[in-house]
């Protein structure tokens, strides 16, 4: 099983989502089960995480320092078996690369069952990123216990 989560440069939100949720799979004892992982549609590749998202994190006990960020593209899709997208913007760009990953793509909010769009902290102080970081916690808990309901029923 792997997820991949999206958004736009690969250095705030989806790098934080992927440190996020690799931390709360590994506190359930299921990291080696799933595979986490995160591109942008418009990243730089080999960009690191934006200091206040690694700050942000930090302060939880989770070093997203090494991350670097990768380019969405087809092979990346196609290898996901969940895409969770920070927009729906970015989900529109995830079936513009495949429309076949319509099944599999959705925002992450919606899959967590609260709708809306994660707006992007980039260039904002520390405490923007924080409250990101709080909101895509909740978001991936609810995420990830939906997702380990639907593998226990197949």
């Amino acid at each position: 099983m792997k997820i991949l989560f999206v958004c736009t440069g690969n250095t705030c939100r989806s790098s934080m989502a992927e440190g996020l949720a690799k931390a709360l799979l590994a506190e359930k004892g299921i990291n080696e089960d799933i595979e986490v992982i995160s591109a942008g549609t418009c990243a730089f590749p080999g960009s690191p995480a934006a200091e206040q998202a690694v700050q942000a994190l930090e302060e939880r006990g989770i070093d997203i320092k090494s991350h670097r960020a990768a380019v969405l593209d087809e092979e990346l899709i196609k290898s996901a078996d969940l895409i969770l997208t920070m927009t729906s913007s970015h989900k529109q760009q995830v079936l513009q690369i495949s429309s076949e990953a319509g099944e599999k793509t959705y925002t992450l909010a919606d899959y967590a069952g609260e709708g809306g769009d994660i707006p992007d902290p980039i260039g904002q102080p520390l405490e923007v990123y924080k409250s990101c970081a709080d909101r895509l916690e909740k978001l991936i808990e609810k995420a990830l216990d939906k997702l380990l309901k639907n593998e226990g029923k197949k």
